[in-house]
């Protein structure tokens, strides 16, 4: 008997129909290792589910690959959900997988270590990007639920302590797949118009998938980008997310952030008396010292008898006058003399006083005084200085004499 001859396409189809008609395959949940794991720009994820014997091809689609919420890695252990077929194109099967979960720890975590490992390293949360609190905030924004009892708590805390503070409510939502980018776009609009110069954002304390939007990378460049300081006030003191590390400041639940945020006005108040008595008492103080000096001024004799005292200083006047006269003529004495003195040594020291005494003064064409018969030759003009003129000679001979 003839066997039916059948098309490649119509054995894989036949395949694909036995093994999507198996119910076994069509929700298998099945633990390996990730290998070859590649994202297409397509948004459709491939890679090979591995242990020691066996590989197995898997493929996730975008719709599937979006909700992950962590970033899968080669060599990551994983329980991989989803059915097996058939691909008739190329005739090999393969898991569809429709989600991921790491094994041993949650996604949660995972995605929270990987975030944190990311932003660290880009510097997010390095201290010299923390920007100080104002002492005295004027307009403090607040981006969270506006029905959480956390908006409630920070009102009622931020009025008593410090209500000269305006507060601006900017109602978001805090949990949900549409929180991240509200809490962002929160945050942006604060610094794009300026409306504050302090935010608080945060929500009250919850499980970890509560408090996931405040995990979320969207967020975190937000209160990174924000040119107005942030205060992160997230669940309770046990809970850390990645806001915490961003933030300016991080405090452990909202109402914390309410009272990190402004000063306490029974605290100024009580400031304000103690710098009012110092003071008063620094001015008592300055009181007593110039009524003393008052009280010093008005004993004087000056005021006292103000004739008396100038004729005393006109008596001390007139008898500085005529010490200082005195002083002058003996100067001027002293200097006469020495003028005497110096006068007589220069006229004994004189030329012309040389000269007079039969002596005469002989130089040279060039004003050299002539010491020495070298200094001339035979031929030489000179000048002979006398006490009554000068005289214009030649030199016709010269004579050396020995010294004595």
């Amino acid at each position: 008997m003839d066997r039916d001859i059948l098309e490649v396409s119509q054995v894989n189809g036949y395949l694909k129909s036995v093994l999507d008609q198996d119910p076994l395959l069509q929700r298998l949940m099945i633990r390996g290792e990730l290998s070859n794991y590649k994202v297409y720009p397509s948004g459709h994820h491939y890679f090979t589910l591995k242990d020691s014997e066996s590989a197995l091809r898997c493929v996730m689609f975008r719709s599937s690959a979006s909700r992950l919420r962590f970033q899968p890695e080669n060599g990551m252990k994983v329980i991989a959900s989803g059915r097996i077929t058939v691909y008739p194109r190329d005739g090999s099967y393969q898991l569809y997988c429709d989600s991921l979960t790491p094994e041993g720890a949650g996604d949660l975590a995972i995605a929270f270590e990987q975030l944190k490992a990311k932003l660290s390293a880009e510097g997010l949360f390095d201290p010299e990007h923390k920007k100080p609190l104002p002492k005295y905030p004027h307009r403090i924004a607040i981006v969270t639920s506006s029905a959480g009892a956390a908006i409630h708590d920070m009102l009622r805390i931020l009025k008593a302590r410090y209500p000269l503070s305006k507060v601006i409510l900017l109602p978001v939502r805090v949990q949900g797949m549409e929180a991240p980018p509200e809490i962002a776009g929160a945050i942006r609009y604060c610094n794009r118009y300026q409306i504050a110069d302090l935010i608080i954002t945060g929500r009250g304390g919850g499980s970890m998938e509560d408090l996931w939007a405040f995990n979320d990378e969207r967020v975190a460049r937000a209160i990174y980008d924000s040119q107005i300081p942030v205060i992160s006030a997230v669940g309770h003191e046990p809970d850390v997310t990645i806001s915490d590390y961003v933030a300016d400041l991080r405090a452990a639940t909202p109402s914390n952030a309410a009272e990190l945020a402004v000063p306490d006005q029974q605290e100024l108040i009580q400031m304000l008396d103690s710098l009012s008595s110092k003071m008063a008492g620094d001015l008592r103080r300055k009181l007593s010292f110039f009524r003393q000096r008052l009280d010093h001024l008005s004993a004087s004799r000056v005021l006292r008898s103000p004739g008396q005292y100038f004729a005393d200083r006109r008596l001390a006047l007139e008898h500085l006058t005529l010490r200082l006269t005195t002083a002058q003529r003996a100067l001027i004495v002293s200097a006469r003399g020495d003028l005497g003195r110096l006068a007589s040594a220069m006229d004994a020291m004189s030329p012309l006083k040389v000269l007079s005494r039969g002596y005469s003064l002989t130089t040279t064409a060039d004003g050299t005084t002539v010491r020495s018969v070298s200094q001339i030759k035979i031929g030489d003009s000179v000048e002979i200085r006398l006490p009554d003129g000068r005289l214009d000679a030649e030199i016709i001979g010269r004579r050396n004499e020995p010294h004595e």
